[in-house]
């Protein structure tokens, strides 16, 4: 398994975000939570046992909880300092889910999966946790984010050094996360994305907010030498130059992938067998059927 991330400096810089206290910086966790919540709220099912995975602030636990379609749930989290006021957190690492085989009706995954190194691995402990017609609903972060963010950065290091490191980190397509689910064992996938453009002062505005969220640069192989203060006022003059609308302030792009997949169960809709069709497309479309040359 290659590791990507550096998960001790991750856990770091999350308990130094719940430190840091910034409920402002948890929007997308409240968008995500949001439209996780408006997704179950459309299912006819009622799902007795919930777990919400590393959710931070637990928005997507309240959020799902509030649909009246769960009648219990619980959240995993790797730090206790993130559980509300009397609330009784389950610790683990990112990772690793603490959970039986087959003992929860549905998993919510608001947000984190875009930073575990063995994310297929993840993907099957949740499959094996839920039972039988078990739902799995998951906001990751995909292709596109912060892409404004990585090209500036990587134009600044080039102009000052010649060189470049990494410096935001690699985020999953739609295809890739399908390609999870249906690895993993899931059926009836559903899989889209939504991109939300959020408007900040400057370069710096930015920087603070993803450092609120515990998002900086966690990858395993980032450059150690520290930035200077010459190559960040740099970076906010490209910025500004490449992505700011007419009244200065600068766009940055969130790209977030909703995904849904059911453990198998026989009374799920399955397909046809091929040849078992009862009517031609042709006829359905109203056009004549031309057979392929051999």
């Amino acid at each position: 398994m290659e590791i990507v991330f550096d998960q001790s400096l991750l856990a770091a810089r999350r308990r130094r975000a719940l430190a840091g206290g910034d409920q402002k910086a948890a929007f997308l966790l409240e968008i995500a939570g949001r439209e996780l919540a408006e997704r179950l709220a459309v299912i006819e099912r009622h799902f007795d046992e919930a777990v919400e995975l590393h959710g931070a602030t637990g928005i997507a636990a309240h959020e799902a909880f509030a649909t009246g379609k769960i009648g219990h749930i619980r959240r995993i989290e790797s730090e206790v300092g993130f559980a509300a006021p009397g609330e009784d957190l389950t610790k683990a690492a990112l990772e690793e889910l603490p959970l039986e085989a087959q003992s929860v009706n549905l998993i919510l995954s608001p947000l984190s999966l875009h930073v575990t190194n063995d994310t297929p691995g993840v993907f099957i402990q949740v499959r094996r946790a839920l039972k039988a017609d078990g739902l799995f609903l998951a906001a990751i972060p995909g292709s596109g984010t912060l892409q404004e963010l990585r090209d500036v950065l990587l134009a600044t290091e080039i102009e000052l050094t010649g060189g470049a490191s990494p410096r935001v980190i690699p985020f999953a397509d739609v295809r890739d996360v399908g390609g999870l689910l249906q690895r993993a064992g899931f059926t009836l996938p559903v899989i889209d994305a939504e991109t939300y453009t959020v408007r900040y002062d400057n370069l710096f505005a930015l920087m603070r907010d993803l450092r609120a969220m515990g998002m900086t640069n966690p990858l395993a192989d980032r450059s150690r030498k520290p930035l200077t203060r010459a190559f960040f006022l740099r970076a906010a003059e490209l910025y500004a130059e490449r992505y700011s609308d007419p009244d200065g302030r600068i766009r940055a792009t969130f790209s977030i992938i909703y995904a849904s997949g059911w453990t198998p169960h026989e009374s799920q809709q399955q397909p046809l067998r091929p040849g078992s069709a009862k009517a031609r497309l042709a006829d359905a479309l109203k056009v004549e059927e031309h057979k392929l040359k051999q």
